[in-house]
């Protein structure tokens, strides 16, 4: 099996990014008993070719209904914190009334060295984001502000994003197929599934390719 570098954020991410999918990672973490760790289906990657992965910072943002003061000061502090590889994480708790992401926080993250960005609601600027090539997920798009509508309360705490309770340093990886997350504790158990999984797949794959039925090589190989 390939030989996989636990012992660097960086390489692993990359390795991930490569060679795995959000499918063959959820089939793995059931494997290890984690069952519910896809994010709903309406979070969606901002363009097609969108794929995300890493450590999660994460973010909790609540509706409010007047302006306060300094309403931005978490908003910046969480932004300011991530660190190379991190995924920003944000709940909004599924709220459709604000817009809690856009382009200048996507530029800021970009140059923290963060690599993407996973929002439980929407997100604005849609178009210069795409061109940034920013990895972002969403509900939707909105053109409203968040001053006056929503307001971060803290970050780096346990949020429920997606309906998958995310804890900070969780890994995440989203791609067209959807976002799951990766407990930090299973982290090393279900890389090692998927990757075998996927060696399994390309093996069953050419044999099918030459006309071996699905029922003999699942026989053979257990994969599907």
């Amino acid at each position: 099996m390939t030989a996989l570098p636990f012992d660097d954020d960086q390489k692993l991410f990359a390795l991930m990014k490569e060679q795995l999918y959000s499918a063959v990672l959820c089939d793995a973490l059931d494997q290890v008993g984690h069952r519910h760790q896809a994010m709903r289906a309406d979070i969606r990657p901002l363009y097609p070719d969108a794929v995300v992965v890493g450590r999660a910072l994460t973010m909790q943002s609540v509706d409010v209904y007047e302006p306060e003061e300094n309403e931005y000061e978490e908003e910046i502090a969480a932004v300011d914190s991530l660190k190379p590889g991190d995924v920003l994480v944000a709940s909004t708790q599924q709220s459709t009334r604000t817009c809690v992401w856009g382009e200048l926080l996507s530029t800021a993250s970009m140059a923290r060295g963060a690599n993407g960005a996973v929002i439980d609601g929407y997100t604005r600027d849609v178009r210069l984001i795409q061109k940034m090539g920013f990895p972002l997920f969403s509900t939707g798009m909105y053109p409203v502000d968040s001053a006056g509508r929503s307001v971060v309360i803290n970050y780096n705490r346990p949020v429920n994003c997606g309906g998958v309770v995310v804890n900070p340093g969780d890994v995440v990886f989203g791609d067209y197929d959807g976002v799951i997350v990766i407990p930090q504790d299973a982290l090393r158990a279900v890389i090692e599934r998927a990757v075998a999984k996927v060696e399994g797949e390309n093996i069953t794959r050419e044999e099918l390719r030459k006309g071996a039925t699905l029922r003999q090589v699942f026989d053979k190989y257990g994969v599907l």
